[in-house]
């Protein structure tokens, strides 16, 4: 009989044992499982969080672009037109100058002067003994009056210049034309000539062109700069 309490009191302290050590044991994996939950709580909230914030950032940054490329269009657009309204101006500047050099054209002995101005430039230029003149056909008569003083004033520079005696026959060329003077409404396409001479020789091979076109266009190109200084001066800060 004491054998049996005894056996009994052996098997109570053992059980009482391993529930402990199981009570431990599962305390120890609920600790250890809270732990890890806890981590994987923090890590996915953090990547969560990272996601997010790079989310942000490429959202900024899509802002951030289509607005520089907003602006930089609107600069360029401003830009743009303000480089053709100048551009217009500077046109409209040389309309009137075209305006008002045909009006000096009309005029007899003015354009009488120039003219032979353009001549005796252009032999200076070919140094030739006989070269041709063309012109608008409605000027013929009066560069035909202009060739006997350029040719002269042409013996003159060169006999000042260098002791030369040289002379230049000069004649009208009749079978070529330069366009007709432009009307009071410009044609698109539709050739025209303020007026002044082209000089050829050696049938055409040579030509000097002293039209007041090119003349024009020459002095617009090289004065542009004083032009815009002139109509768009700097702006003070």
């Amino acid at each position: 009989m004491a054998s049996q309490l005894e056996a009994s009191k052996q098997i109570e302290q053992m059980t009482k044992f391993i529930m402990a050590e199981a009570v431990d044991k599962a305390a120890d994996i609920t600790k250890k499982g809270e732990e890890e939950f806890s981590i994987e709580v923090h890590k996915l909230i953090t990547d969560q969080k990272e996601k997010v914030r790079q989310a942000y950032e490429r959202k900024t940054k899509q802002v951030e672009t289509s607005y520089c490329i907003a602006k930089s269009m609107a600069t360029n657009k401003q830009r743009l037109e303000k480089i053709k309204a100048r551009q217009e101006v500077m046109n409209k500047v040389g309309d009137e100058t075209k305006g008002q050099l045909a009006k000096e054209m009309q005029k007899q002995d003015s354009g009488k002067k120039f003219i032979t101005s353009l001549i005796t430039q252009g032999l200076l230029m070919l140094l030739e003994k006989e070269v041709c003149v063309r012109c608008r056909q409605s000027d013929v008569a009066m560069v035909q009056g202009c060739l006997k003083d350029a040719s002269a004033q042409y013996a003159a520079i060169i006999k000042t210049e260098s002791g030369a005696t040289k002379s230049c026959a000069l004649t009208i060329d009749s079978s070529t034309f330069l366009p007709p003077a432009p009307g009071p409404v410009p044609v698109p396409g539709q050739p025209s000539c303020l007026g002044g001479v082209l000089l050829h020789c050696f049938n055409g091979k040579i030509t000097i062109d002293n039209t007041i076109d090119v003349r024009l266009n020459l002095v617009m190109e090289q004065a542009k700069p004083a032009i815009r200084a002139l109509l768009f001066p700097p702006q003070k800060a």
